[in-house]
């Protein structure tokens, strides 16, 4: 599906989300500090994780394109070793978003390069690991938020944009559904509509025109109301489904988490 916002808004957002999330580690009493949605991190750890992802998407947004990551950016990246002194940490972490918005306005929106993602939706080249660094960035602040017992909505735009990459490139697939086919419908509260069809020949994610939130309740086996940004908590495991409108068999949410198609 094609990008709701543009490359030069997606490079302001990877740098608005990781100064957010550098304030809220500035701000913690203290980087051993529990994150509840990752439980086996401390806030440490969670820094150590956005800044090296920051790092290793620079590395491969640099090299171009390629059928698999550099060796030398995944031997960098198993050997990272941040500094343990928060100031020197901050700093670091600065220095690792500012090598990946180097890297990407280098390469601009359009340069090729291997991702995870190679069967989805979503294009392999820079543009594509923009969008998805502004999410995994602002899922994490959110982490950071939960850490401190002040979590906060993802930013509008950022989270309409954010539930369609999520879409286009976590669960867009030729893989074939193990189960009986299923229609999942989320209807946004921002105007913006998306089904999800899942079945023998995969999974395929589209945006349906803003009247569709108005069809019957029959139209998908389960149809979901809620913000953007909560759908794209939920999908990422960081709030329960009791948090938004559910009709339908709320159960095939199971299904779909559980489901993990072999490329």
């Amino acid at each position: 599906m094609k990008n709701n916002l543009a490359f030069s808004d997606l490079l302001r957002l990877i740098d608005e989300r990781s100064a957010a999330f550098r304030s809220v580690v500035a701000s913690a009493p203290g980087l051993d500090m529990r994150v509840p949605s990752c439980p086996e991190w401390t806030l440490f750890d969670l820094v150590q994780h956005l800044g090296g992802g920051d790092r290793f998407w620079a590395a491969i947004v640099g090299s171009g394109p390629a059928a698999a990551p550099p060796a030398e950016a995944v031997a960098a990246r198993a050997a990272l070793v941040p500094p343990r002194e928060r100031e020197a940490l901050l700093a670091w972490l600065d220095e690792s978003t500012l090598s990946l918005l180097d890297a990407l306005r280098e390469a601009g929106p359009e340069r090729g390069c291997w991702t995870w993602w190679g069967s989805s939706q979503s294009p392999q080249d820079s543009g594509g690991v923009a969008r998805h660094r502004v999410q995994e960035t602002a899922v994490h602040t959110y982490d950071a938020q939960l850490a401190l017992g002040d979590p906060r909505p993802l930013p509008d735009g950022l989270a309409v944009d954010g539930f369609d990459e999520f879409l286009s490139t976590c669960i867009a697939t030729p893989c074939a559904w193990p189960h009986e086919p299923a229609v999942f419908d989320f209807h946004a509260a921002e105007g913006h509509s998306w089904r999800l069809t899942i079945d023998g020949a995969g999974a395929r994610p589209t945006r349906l025109p803003a009247a569709a939130a108005g069809e019957g309740p029959d139209t998908a086996d389960v149809t979901v109301r809620g913000t953007a940004g909560e759908f794209v908590l939920f999908m990422y495991d960081r709030i329960k489904a009791d948090s938004m409108q559910i009709d339908g068999d709320a159960g095939l949410f199971d299904l779909l988490r559980a489901w993990e198609p072999e490329e």
